[in-house]
């Protein structure tokens, strides 16, 4: 697929995420004037990261990770020679559940689909997860819901699978907004993302 062929698809994506009127989020979507944060970045990115749900910040602006988080985000980023621009970000459930609260069952099903169509169009090398859920999410659909464990067993471990377009290695790593509660975690943190610069190369 062309880069023009994938940032048509992708458009495509977004507005289905859009009008999803089924959503039990979208009538608090409206009622707050917020906007659904669908994930931005290259089409064609080397390293897709999946988050779980949006926060206020990007429910207002449209844009993943823009707040607390995402400043952590950059850092972490930035501290092993990767530029935002060349990654996608994304997140599991597209509207922002109300209070911040965690996304339920029934939300990340409903939303996961949007998530899946996303990763066959921009066929990334690797999926980093941000956090719990969508560390769950994504090692079952690729398979490995035998190897589930807490996420603090397994942040930072590579699990290398096949697909149609070639090797993805899924990455788990802990929520940048982790670090802000608990600060040894973004030493962890700092750590995982050098694994994910050696399979950025």
């Amino acid at each position: 697929m062309i880069e023009n062929e994938r940032i048509e698809a992708l458009k495509k994506i977004d507005k289905g995420i859009l009008l999803l009127k089924k959503s039990p989020l979208y009538a608090y979507r409206l009622e707050n004037k917020y906007v659904p944060v669908p994930g931005e970045g290259s089409p064609s990115a080397h390293i897709m990261f999946v988050g779980e749900a949006p926060g206020k910040k990007e429910a207002i602006t449209g844009k993943p990770f823009c707040g607390a988080s995402g400043k952590i985000l950059d850092n972490l980023l930035a501290g092993v020679g990767i530029v935002r621009p060349d990654v996608f970000i994304t997140s599991i459930v597209k509207d922002r559940p109300p209070e911040n609260r965690d996304p339920t069952p029934a939300e990340i099903k409903l939303y996961a689909p949007f998530l899946d169509k996303q990763i066959d169009v921009i066929q990334p090398k690797v999926i980093a997860t941000l956090g719990r859920f969508s560390m769950e999410y994504v090692l079952a659909k690729f398979g490995f819901q035998s190897d589930l464990e807490p996420i603090s067993k397994l942040h930072g471990k590579i699990f290398k699978t096949k697909t149609s377009y070639g090797d993805l290695y899924i990455v788990p790593l802990y929520h940048p907004a982790a670090a802000i509660y608990n600060q040894r975690l973004k030493g962890t943190l700092m750590e995982d993302f050098k694994v994910l610069k050696n399979l950025y190369k």
